[in-house]
């Protein structure tokens, strides 16, 4: 147990991605009741999950007049409700199909006297089969999950570190559960233009209020069967000339299919300083976005943060 507390966990796409499919499933269930519940937030910011120090949680939203939260239980796997009325539900995260797992939400939810519409249809994946009615995804393999959290876990310290040395406006850092990543943005402050939209299974709306402004954004995913393997990424909206051309991290590449730089997670755990390898390479991607876009760089930046330390404003 210590020697995981102190690694980054082995997370082979191939290995575990019948329990991947379904948990993005599952988180996305949980989302939309974020979604149904808490007021719009710039950039959809109102919808991710957080991880925490047992799983993934919902962050408190408010319901009549009290708050509610959910949380991804990855230690003891359990769903746990808790609300300021001093109540509590919960059930198991075991196998189940994703038609199962919607319908306990919907009766802990009921339990709880929480009302919330949802739209049924998963969003962001290419074949979408509503909560209701997916009886085809029912993996859960635990032990991946938790290997998973872990990942997650490492990735927000590190995220979080890089996201102290920026004056601009920045994002939290925050689990989007459509794409299944986490993620991090920052902002030049300059309006973009209107994006063309066209991401599968996302409004055009959605996307166009999200990339209102130009960002440099970085984060993790855990692989797909389209990009079976997990990987950092970074990326910037819209992309400006000479971005993809800039020398980033060693062991990391633009991709050009995907539009982003790409530092494959086995590379980076691999490493001999596994934390500044990746602090190094959200580092130099987002100087190759705001180089290459012209951000005002010296108004925007400061050292990174240090624990009890006022920052100095000049």
């Amino acid at each position: 147990m210590e020697q995981e507390r102190s690694t980054w966990p082995d997370l082979r796409y191939e290995t575990w991605r019948e329990t991947a499919a379904t948990l993005q499933l599952w988180t996305q269930v949980i989302g939309k009741v974020r979604l149904g519940l808490a007021p719009w937030v710039n950039h959809s910011w109102q919808v991710p999950l957080y991880v925490t120090a047992r799983g993934l949680t919902t962050s408190p939203m408010p319901f009549a007049g009290e708050i509610l939260e959910l949380e991804f239980d990855f230690v003891h796997h359990r769903l746990l409700a808790c609300t300021s009325r001093a109540e509590e539900r919960s059930f198991a995260l075991e196998p189940q199909t994703v038609a199962d797992f919607y319908a306990r939400v919907g009766a802990l939810l009921g339990e709880l006297g929480v009302r919330v519409a949802i739209n049924e249809r998963p969003v962001e994946l290419a074949q979408a089969i509503r909560f209701s009615e997916d009886r085809t995804h029912r993996s859960y393999d635990a032990d991946a999950a938790r290997r998973f959290w872990r990942v997650l876990v490492k990735t927000d310290v590190v995220l979080n570190h890089f996201r102290s040395s920026f004056l601009g406006k920045v994002s939290p850092v925050h689990f989007f559960w459509g794409s299944f990543d986490l993620a991090v943005t920052r902002f030049s402050g300059r309006r973009a233009p209107q994006h063309p939209g066209g991401i599968p299974g996302l409004s055009d709306a959605v996307t166009r209020e999200a990339y209102s402004h130009e960002v440099s954004s970085a984060g993790f995913w855990p692989g797909t069967d389209a990009f079976p393997r997990a990987a950092f990424y970074s990326y910037a909206w819209p992309e400006p000339a000479g971005f993809s051309g800039k020398v980033v991290t060693p062991g990391a590449s633009y991709n050009k299919e995907l539009g982003e730089f790409v530092l494959p997670y086995d590379h980076m755990r691999q490493a001999a300083d596994p934390e500044a390898t990746l602090l190094d390479f959200l580092t130099r991607t987002y100087a190759a976005a705001a180089d290459a876009g012209q951000w005002d760089r010296a108004a925007l930046e400061c050292g990174l943060g240090v624990p009890g330390r006022v920052r100095l404003v000049p």
